[in-house]
């Protein structure tokens, strides 16, 4: 079973050990409005963008628009708009997800940071969980993903689960390979009687370095997708100036030499988006 097909089949919640509903992360499922929401929204700039590329195919030798001319606009414009719509939704989709897993590894980065403090002060497994939400609530509202996972996992304690299993469990619903290794040496070190202060910080440690190199990178390659953003929107600014020129540029796009052209070279620009995308897609 493909990646895909795998969370398409995978539900929204998970039942925890203590019969909560709690979120896997790995899923995100948009509401009708949102699909509606997206799918016009791309759908309109597809047409848009499809109109000015080939509109006013089909004109007679004078230059006036005829029938074929309109349902040639109509239909150019449904197909390309619906395309983008397709296409589109699955993106946002996943951009959701990516920045929702963004957002829980940065709160799980603070929840290891409290723990490393609370244990080493001396507490126990249990107390330094109650002491993390303490501290987690002064930075997040209570329905924050970190705070919702802490109370789980102290939900857990409290009626005697494993705090090892309630981890692997948060790592597993989580998606994300930092929050999943914790829970396996946590439970390690746990069962073992290993120093856990020393696992807690070096565990902080590690994914904090990684975050900041994450930054670093980000940051270096800011410019390099600006300018992808620009060179997939100036062929659409070209296009609309040349025709704007004068009505003898614009029927040099409705012949077929022209509409070969245009074509090849939106599909062109396309694909070296989408390549863009996936270079400059760097994971530590």
């Amino acid at each position: 079973m493909s990646k895909k097909n795998k969370s398409l089949n995978e539900p929204l919640y998970e039942v925890s050990g203590t019969n909560r509903q709690m979120i896997n992360y790995k899923v995100y499922k948009m509401t009708g409005n949102e699909k509606a929401l997206y799918f016009i929204l791309a759908f309109i700039i597809g047409a848009a963008v499809a109109y000015l590329f080939y509109g006013g195919i089909g004109k007679d030798e004078y230059g006036n628009p005829t029938i074929i001319t309109y349902i040639c606009d109509v239909l150019i414009m449904a197909l390309v708009g619906f395309a983008a719509g397709r296409i589109f939704v699955p993106i946002r989709k996943e951009q959701i997800i990516l920045n929702r897993k963004k957002k829980l590894r940065t709160q799980f980065i603070d929840l290891l940071d409290s723990l490393a403090t609370s244990i080493s002060s001396g507490k126990n497994v249990p107390n330094a969980f109650i002491a993390a939400r303490e501290d987690l609530l002064v930075q997040y509202q209570p329905d924050a993903y970190i705070v919702q996972e802490v109370d789980n996992i102290i939900s857990g304690i409290q009626n005697n689960i494993d705090v090892s299993s309630m981890l692997i469990n948060f790592g597993e619903r989580s998606g994300i390979q930092d929050i999943r290794t914790f829970g396996r040496v946590f439970e390690t070190a746990y069962s073992k009687g290993a120093n856990l202060k020393d696992v807690v910080r070096n565990s902080h440690m590690i994914l904090s370095n990684k975050c900041e190199i994450e930054v670093e990178i980000e940051t270096k390659v800011a410019s390099n997708k600006n300018e992808q953003n620009i060179m997939i929107i100036m062929p659409v600014i070209l296009i609309l100036m040349i025709k704007m020129a004068g009505a003898d540029f614009a029927a040099n796009f409705t012949t077929p030499t022209g509409i070969l052209c245009t074509t090849i070279a939106v599909i062109t620009f396309v694909v070296a988006y989408f390549i863009g995308r996936k270079i400059l897609k760097i994971e530590v």
